[in-house]
C-alpha cells in the first residue's frame, strides 16, 4: 500500500506520524527498511527533512495474520471495547511465542479470548503495546487495531502512560522516598542481562515505602522510563534487589517462592474517547 505525504520542513518521522495511522518508532523502522522515498530518492535516515512541497510515498508493508494459534488459557480481562483491553498477565507467563516458548503465552490466550488484535506487533506480537517480563505478574495493555496500538505506543513513547508497580525488596530503606537515575544498557559480561552503564540509555525509577519489615521492604515504584528489566537493576544497584530475583539478586536475600515484582496499576488516556482511565491490580504478594 503506498501512502503520500508532503514535506514542511519536519523530520520525516515526525511527518510519517502525524496523522495517527502509524507510530513515530514505526515510522522511523519504515524509513530505516528503504520503505520510504522522497521526490523519488531512498532515504533512509528518520533524521531527514523534507522541505516544502517534496513529495513523500511511503510503501507500507501488508501486515501479516498472527500465526501464534489461540489456545483456551485461563486470562483476566479487566476491561474491553472496541479499541484495547486491559488483562492481568499471571506471573510464569511468557508474553509472547518465541524460540523454546512455541505455545502458552499471553499471546496464545488473547487470540482465544478477544475478537481482534493489532498486527503491528508482527506476527508473534499482536495487540502487544509494551512488555512484561516472564515472572512479573500485572497489568498490561492491548491493542486490538492498528490505529489504536499506535496511539497507544506515542503516549507511552512520550511518557504519557502512568505505570506504578509493587515490589518487595531485600533490606530497609534509608529513606522514605527517592529516585534513581542510572542509565541501562547491556552487560558487557552477559549480555542476557542488563547492566547500569554510562553508556547506556536513559532511566529513572521513583520509589516510596509502603511497609517495612524486618528483612525487606514493600515499596510502591513509579517508572518514568521503561527500559528493560529496569526496576531489576535499578533496585540491585543500591543494594536493594527484588526478593526472588535469581538475575540480580544475591545470596544473602532471604528465599522468595516467585519474583515479587507486581505491574499495579497502569494509567493512560483512550484514543478513540480521549478519556483518561485508570486500572489497578491487586497485588498477591502484598498484606498492605
Amino acid at each position: 500500500m503506498i501512502r503520500e505525504y508532503q514535506g514542511n520542513g519536519d523530520r520525516l518521522d515526525v511527518v510519517l506520524s502525524k496523522d495517527g495511522e502509524i507510530s513515530r518508532s514505526r515510522a522511523a523502522a519504515l524509513i530505516k527498511d528503504g520503505c520510504v522515498t522522497v521526490d523519488g530518492r531512498i532515504e533512509t535516515k528518520a533524521s531527514f527533512k523534507p522541505e516544502a512541497g517534496e513529495k513523500i510515498l511511503l510503501d507500507m508493508p501488508e501486515v501479516k495474520p498472527a500465526k501464534a494459534e489461540a489456545q483456551d488459557i485461563p486470562l483476566e480481562i479487566l476491561y474491553q471495547d472496541d479499541h484495547l483491553a486491559v488483562v492481568v498477565k499471571p506471573c510464569g507467563m511468557v508474553v509472547h511465542p518465541a524460540a523454546g516458548n512455541d505455545d502458552g503465552t499471553l499471546v496464545n490466550a488473547l487470540l482465544y479470548h478477544l475478537d481482534s488484535l493489532s498486527g503491528i506487533g508482527g506476527e508473534m506480537r499482536p495487540g502487544i503495546v509494551h512488555r512484561l517480563d516472564k515472572d512479573t505478574s500485572g497489568l498490561m495493555l492491548v491493542a486490538k487495531d492498528d490505529k489504536t496500538h499506535a496511539a497507544l505506543s506515542e503516549q507511552l513513547a512520550a511518557r504519557q502512560m502512568e505505570k506504578h508497580y509493587r515490589a518487595l525488596v531485600y533490606g530497609k530503606m534509608k529513606e522514605e522516598c527517592g529516585e534513581i537515575e542510572k542509565p541501562i544498557g547491556r552487560s558487557k559480561t552477559d549480555r542476557k542481562k542488563m547492566a547500569v552503564d554510562e553508556n547506556g540509555r536513559w532511566a529513572k525509577t521513583e520509589w516510596r515505602v509502603l511497609r517495612e519489615f524486618p528483612d525487606r521492604t514493600l515499596l510502591d515504584v513509579h517508572i518514568i522510563t521503561g527500559r528493560t528489566h529496569q526496576i531489576r537493576v535499578h533496585m540491585a544497584s543500591i543494594g536493594h534487589p527484588v526478593l526472588g530475583d535469581t538475575v540480580y539478586g544475591h545470596k544473602r536475600m532471604p528465599p522468595a517462592d516467585r519474583l515479587m515484582l507486581h505491574a499495579y496499576s497502569l494509567e493512560f488516556t483512550h484514543p478513540a474517547t480521549g478519556q483518561r482511565m485508570r486500572f489497578a491490580a491487586p497485588c498477591p504478594f502484598c498484606k498492605e
